[in-house]
């Protein structure tokens, strides 16, 4: 296991058999998000995504809670808000987050181990997948403080449920337990909450040991699809195909499916 410095003991990282854990680390505050928690993640995704020893990427919170969204409390705290151009602008930045979540190189599990809000519940949905603990639940929250909602909620809500669905998730703000959520499609799994944390990580592993260039065509090829046409993706497909066989990943999986073993993927 290799510990990460992220300049800040707001999140905690680690790598561990090729899974890069990423941990808010604000239990207190139910891991809501500070400047420093953001500038955080800002760094350590593009370095992850870069890092040949990551094949996988988990997002969790501390303690109870996943995360809380935006800290309204600190933001009160620090008096005089900024300008709303300011504002625009420092949203923008932020969103480089989510945006890198969804870009990354790796595939992306989020971890719920408690409530997500707001930018929180946005978090993880911009990550791949999700597995959830059964005391979890989600909310937009948005509608209730009057806002319309940020870090992407608006887009991904729709690629995951559809349009009617995420236009009743965000007017209404309603908080959706976890078995909701895995029945909506907003979560893959849902496990007991003393189970989650074993569960994740094993989950995340598995796919960390899987081909990393075929990883990473696959995640592209999902992302365009959510934007491009069928024939846009079909010719991308084929390129990428033919690419993938030309690897010493592929040689080494037929090899491993002759001799009935396990693959060893090197990402070449």
């Amino acid at each position: 296991m290799r510990s990460i410095d992220t300049g800040t003991d707001q999140l905690l990282a680690r790598v561990e058999d090729r899974v890069a854990v990423l941990t808010l680390n604000r239990p207190d505050a139910r891991n809501a998000l500070t400047l420093e928690m953001k500038q955080a993640l800002l760094r350590a995704l593009p370095a992850l995504g870069a890092d040949p020893d990551v094949g996988c990427v988990l997002l969790t919170g501390a303690g109870r809670g996943f995360c809380a969204g935006g800290d309204t409390k600190m933001m009160a705290r620090d008096g005089k808000l900024p300008s709303p151009a300011e504002r625009v602008d420092q949203l923008r930045w932020e969103h480089g987050i989510p945006l890198a979540l969804h870009r990354l190189e790796r595939p992306t599990i989020a971890a719920l181990p408690g409530p997500a809000a707001g930018a929180g519940f946005a978090l993880a949905l911009a990550c791949d997948l999700r597995i959830a603990a059964e005391s979890t639940f989600v909310t937009t929250a948005y509608a209730r403080l009057g806002l319309s909602g940020d870090y992407g909620s608006s887009w991904f809500l729709t690629r995951l449920v559809g349009s009617a669905r995420a236009r009743e998730i965000l007017f209404t703000a309603e908080r959706l337990d976890a078995r909701t959520c895995e029945r909506l499609g907003l979560v893959n799994r849902v496990v007991p909450d003393t189970d989650l944390e074993k569960d994740a990580l094993a989950w995340a592993k598995q796919i960390a040991a899987g081909p990393p260039i075929a990883l990473r065509y696959m995640k592209d090829n999902l992302n365009r699809a959510e934007t491009e046409s069928l024939e846009s993706v079909l010719d991308l497909e084929a390129e990428r195909m033919v690419a993938g066989a030309q690897t010493e990943d592929y040689l080494e999986a037929v090899a491993a499916f002759a001799e009935k073993r396990a693959p060893i993927f090197k990402g070449k």
